[in-house]
């Protein structure tokens, strides 16, 4: 019975040796080859389980998903030999296991991100060598990744790698450089506010002169409006007292003279010396006009 049990468990043990050592499984994020001394017998391999000859074929993984990597204050130097600090980051992933696997030496992830890392860092290196830094700062960072790019994606294709996106984050000058480049940048713009200011202050004094002319002239054309005005005015009035004076010259005499009175008489510290029998009381004596 002891036998029989034992026969049974070996049995079993031998089958589960068995399918473990002839079967694996590929997930849905990994990339596997089917390897035999070095050489690559079998690739692309679907999610699930498969098969392979026990003991004998090694399998590879890889992950299928987009990796990232960081750089963080690499050094670069301009056109004029300012040296800048530049943080950024790399996205790809494996495209061809086969290929990633010889040209990597096995598939070593570590190599494969160094190689990544060296040829966008070359890429990057040149872009900036070729401009001033003025020119960096005011350009768009896309745009120097953009110059090599299209060159780093297709000699990583060879090596079964895809990049898929190089994004940098930060420019900035080391701390003696970015001194002399702020006081500099200072100078510059004020300079520049000085001229502003200058043509401001002249085109200010143009407007004020041009203004002051205007109003010097309106003023004037409006005095003489005035005065003419007042003299057509006054002609007017003239030719009306004209004209009710000789219509009716007495009344017109005792309205003149009650206005007289109005204006004259009756008034606070007021003071009149005239000869009592003067004209100018001819109507207080008697309102009734003289008949001749």
């Amino acid at each position: 019975m002891g036998a029989r049990i034992l026969g049974s468990l070996a049995l079993i043990l031998a089958v589960i040796i068995a399918v473990t050592t002839s079967t694996f499984m590929v997930k849905e994020q990994e990339l596997a080859l089917r390897v035999q001394i070095q050489e690559i017998i079998g690739k692309d391999y679907k999610p699930g389980l498969h098969f392979k000859m026990p003991f004998i074929d090694d399998i590879v993984k890889f992950d299928r998903r987009v990796l990232t990597r960081r750089f963080d204050g690499e050094q670069f130097l301009t056109s004029e030999s300012q040296s800048l600090a530049v943080d950024y980051y790399i996205k790809w992933r494996i495209s061809d296991a086969e290929r990633f696997y010889k040209s990597t030496s096995g598939g070593d992830e570590g190599r494969a991100e160094g190689i990544v890392g060296a040829k966008v860092q070359a890429g990057i290196k040149n872009a900036v060598a070729g401009r001033t830094l003025k020119e960096i700062v005011n350009s768009d960072r896309q745009k120097i990744t953009s110059e090599f790019m299209t060159r780093s994606s297709r000699a990583l294709g060879d090596l079964g790698i895809q990049l898929i996106d190089v994004r940098i984050q930060r420019i900035d000058l080391q701390d003696d450089v970015a001194a002399r480049v702020y006081d500099s940048m200072k100078q510059s713009f004020e300079g520049i506010a000085r001229t502003q200011r200058g043509e401001g202050d002249r085109e200010s004094q143009k407007i004020r002169a041009t203004a002051e002319r205007q109003r010097t002239e309106i003023i004037a054309k409006a005095n003489a409006d005035a005065q003419r005005i007042r003299g057509e005015g006054e002609s007017a009035a003239a030719a009306i007292y004209a004209a009710a004076y000789n219509h009716n010259p007495e009344f017109y005499t005792f309205w003149r003279s009650l206005q007289a009175y109005r204006n004259s008489l009756g008034q606070d510290r007021d003071l009149i010396v005239i000869s009592p029998d003067s004209e100018f009381f001819k109507y207080l004596k008697s309102p009734t006009p003289n008949k001749r």
